[in-house]
């Protein structure tokens, strides 16, 4: 038998998930024999295999789809003395708020069983974990004392018979836990079954590693149905490290966290404490799992109250341009934004953003490496209210319009944030902004600028930005993202007048990719830095019906800091009581 006939046999007989055998091209040949060096993946309709004594690698196709795939089967244990439930496990249930009716729709039973660490033998309650609707192990809770006991080896979920196709899954950390919401109306929750793992684990999954959560593998089927994945694992370090690690191996983006009150530590305590009420509004206001480097704007609030409070020695600016008949936004596109330092081309691509949440309730995803996200946020606030957000010589936002300003901004904006001040790099920045797609919800997204990317030193910077164009416009592409990237333009000399003119695609920094791959090119152009008039002209446009190029002009206004068409004193109101300063 050949080692592709072996392993699909082998596959068809374990089921999904990893796994670790012999090696059929080598164990024979070796001495120790029984050696399980031999990693499998069976996933979809196909097998993943590598040795790692022999180096034998390869893809086997599968005739069969995984749905056909049968879950392993587990060894089904003796039902020992399990009984119907007794009084007494009736009423320790209910101490613990579960009820007759969830108990026995949770086929719970009672066993008079000897538990070793109170040495006797004591009556119990039997946690049921079954397999294809037969009971294989069972975890033993002592009703008098706090003990544990198992007959057999439980290894999936406990439960997992009963979690209903496309809808919400809970995974909690035991089976009291379980009981718990289901008692409160849930029906797919399910609880792990050896309790807490020592550590969060950051490298790839090694096959030893993965036997600890073949749980996981074997529910593969229902956790990919399922809308999301809440995790209820309980609040202790032990209890977050589990959550982290199945989160990582499930995919934080589909992923669900929740928060317990601050007296309760999981959810029977919440159950006991609070009722089956409060249990649900926690499950109901669940957050979305936190993605290193990807923060909404809710992370930053405690810092932007502080500035609100003491403000900050920068002041705001920023605009908005009417660009209808030169430049609409669609989805899939690359705008390479460019103007000379100071000129307010990100101020226009943020004041774009807010008109679009607005209009047409658009989300976006924000990489800005020259804005900390609480001063980004205070400025987008600004720009939706037209109002400033820091005294000044006229009235700021007031503090109901502030708060309203942080809801606003929570729906629409996410955050692409470097807290650690390291070098991002292109592919870690779409892996993130991906999440931001798949999660929330963007169709925006802006980067800015590109130079605070991390650059392959060992290419020539042509290929290098080329490259990088490629990966975003495809992101862009695929996601149905438009997304805007600044660049600066290089240093230009001035012309015959003294005046510097307007960059264009060729001018920025770098390659000529930056024309070559955009589909829409936009700059933003100050002649005059003692004028309120700025220039904003389209010097690309890849589609007609997108736009065309051309230029217009537009007049920012440093009050209210938006754009208008028109041109307007700022201060004209100033001379009215209303708007007089206390200096």
């Amino acid at each position: 038998m050949t080692i592709e006939n072996s392993l699909i046999s082998t596959a068809y007989k374990l089921g999904s998930g990893q796994h670790r055998v012999q090696c059929p091209s080598c164990s024979s040949l070796r001495k120790k024999k029984g050696m399980r060096d031999l990693s499998i993946n069976v996933e979809g309709d196909h097998v993943l295999y590598h040795c790692h004594h022999c180096e034998e690698t390869g893809k086997i196709k599968l005739e069969k789809p995984e749905t056909q795939l049968r879950r392993r089967q587990l060894r089904v244990v003796p039902k020992e003395s399990y009984m119907e439930l007794s009084a007494n496990s009736i009423t320790w249930l209910k101490s613990r708020g579960i009820s007759k009716e969830t108990a026995l729709k949770l086929e719970l039973k009672t066993s008079s069983t000897y538990i070793r660490s109170v040495d006797k033998e004591t009556e119990c309650v039997v946690f049921p974990y079954k397999n294809q609707k037969q009971i294989y192990a069972a975890k033993i809770r002592s009703i008098c004392d706090k003990g544990f006991s198992c007959n057999g080896s439980p290894q999936s979920f406990f439960n997992i018979d009963n979690v209903e196709a496309e809808g919400d899954l809970i995974i909690c950390e035991g089976e009291i836990d379980a009981c718990s919401f289901v008692e409160a109306g849930w029906n797919s929750v399910v609880s792990v079954p050896n309790g807490a793992v020592m550590k969060v684990v950051d490298n790839d999954i090694t096959p030893e590693e993965d036997n600890k959560f073949r749980f996981l593998w074997d529910a593969k089927h229902e956790i990919d149905q399922a809308n999301k994945i809440i995790i209820a694992t309980d609040s202790d370090s032990a209890g977050q490290a589990m959550a982290e690690e199945i989160a990582r191996r499930i995919g934080r983006d589909r992923c669900w966290k929740i928060e317990y009150p601050e007296d309760c530590k999981d959810a029977n305590d919440v159950l006991i404490k609070h009722g089956k009420k409060k249990l649900n509004d926690i499950t109901a206001f669940c957050k979305p799992w936190p993605v290193a480097g990807l923060y909404d704007a809710s992370h930053f609030y405690k810092e932007l109250d502080d500035i609100y409070e003491h403000g900050m020695a920068k002041g705001l600016g920023t605009g908005y341009p009417n660009l209808d008949e030169l430049y609409s936004i669609v989805e899939g596109q690359l705008t390479v934004v460019t103007g000379h330092p100071s000129c307010g081309k990100s101020e226009l691509i943020d004041q774009l953003m807010v008109n679009l949440a607005v209009r047409h309730d658009w989300k976006f995803g924000i990489c800005s490496f020259e804005n900390e996200p609480r001063l980004h946020i205070a400025k987008l606030i600004s720009k939706y209210f037209e109002k400033p957000f820091f005294e000044g010589m006229t009235p700021r936002m007031t503090k109901g319009e502030l708060e309203r300003g942080k809801s606003f901004i929570q729906k629409h904006f996410s955050f692409v944030y470097q807290a650690d001040g390291s070098m991002a790099t292109v592919d870690g920045i779409i892996e993130r902004l991906k999440i931001a797609v798949m999660r929330n919800g963007i169709k925006g997204a802006i980067i800015d600028p590109y130079n605070y990317i991390a650059k392959n030193r060992d290419v020539p910077e042509t290929d290098w930005i080329s490259d990088m164009l490629t990966k975003l416009r495809i992101f862009a592409q695929s996601h149905g993202i438009h997304l805007w990237f600044v660049a600066h333009p290089t240093k230009m000399m001035r012309d015959a007048n003294g005046n510097v003119p307007a960059p264009k695609g060729y001018d920025i920094s770098g390659s000529a990719a930056w024309f070559a791959k955009a589909d829409v090119g936009l700059t933003v152009h100050r002649p005059d830095p003692e004028c309120n008039e700025s220039e904003v002209h389209i010097w690309k446009c890849r589609f007609s019906w997108v736009g065309q190029q051309g230029k217009t002009s537009l007049y920012f206004n440093p009050v209210t800091s938006t754009y208008t068409a028109e041109r307007d004193d700022p201060f004209a109101d100033l001379t009215e009581p209303e708007y007089e300063t206390p200096f």
